[in-house]
């Protein structure tokens, strides 16, 4: 949850992730993690969690929506064809671990309102099933994650309350926490996403391989929760 990064705890792994929905990268890092996590040997006790940021800020949920390849070769100056090229490149490491990319029926938003949505499905128990949906929505299925109504059927697929999720975006009620998120991004000097800190000691940038996450997961595991089992059980003991 927003203002609780860092993460540490005696008897879990917490790691703490900045991502985007719109963010290619941080869908495939998050697919690698999960992976990690999923062969890790204490995985039971490995939390994650999601915090906002913006990868485009100066987009709006009002905003048309716009193809990424436009935006991509609008921001640098890129003939349409390149750009096209470039996301092509993007969708063929996503299918390398298991993604369907579509970015050619993506739909460039803000994502504010997505990353509150997030928020609440924290709250409810369902963050990262939350996350992936969304992910999903905007890569593979060109879905408007600005629009409040998709956003809607977004969490009742994972379970949620779609009134109760509608109610809670409608009112605000995690603008702060996405606001808090961002800011604690730039004091921490978080420039780009996926950004992912392990027991708030070990960063990882980027969509790393499975094995850079397994050893994150294993040192930070080691000298964190491992460490404290061990001067628990010496303490016990004496």
């Amino acid at each position: 949850m927003a203002g609780e990064a860092f993460g540490r705890s005696a008897d879990r792994l917490v790691v703490d992730v900045w991502s985007d929905v719109m963010c290619p990268f941080c869908y495939m890092g998050d697919t690698l993690l999960e992976q990690a996590v999923a062969q890790f040997p204490h995985a039971a006790g490995v939390e994650v969690r999601y915090h906002s940021f913006l990868l485009m800020p100066e987009l709006t949920e009002d905003d048309t929506p716009v193809n990424p390849a436009e935006l991509l070769s609008a921001k640098h100056g890129l003939p349409r064809e390149q750009a096209e090229a470039m996301n092509e490149q993007v969708s063929a490491r996503a299918r390398q671990i298991g993604l369907e990319y579509h970015l050619d029926k993506a739909q460039a938003v803000g994502t504010r309102t997505a990353h509150q949505l997030s928020h609440y499905a924290a709250g409810q128990g369902k963050q990262h099933e939350m996350v992936k949906r969304l992910f999903q929505a905007y890569f593979t299925e060109g879905l408007n994650v600005a629009d409040r109504e998709v956003l809607g059927d977004l969490a009742a697929e994972v379970g949620l309350d779609r009134d109760a999720a509608l109610a809670a975006l409608a009112g605000g009620e995690f603008a702060d926490d996405v606001e808090a998120d961002l800011r604690q991004a730039r004091e921490y000097g978080i420039t780009g996403v996926p950004f992912f800190v392990f027991a708030g000691k070990y960063a990882v940038s980027g969509a790393q391989p499975v094995e850079a996450f397994t050893q994150a997961l294993e040192t930070s595991w080691n000298e964190t929760v491992g460490s404290a089992a061990t001067a628990g059980a010496a303490g016990a003991g004496r």
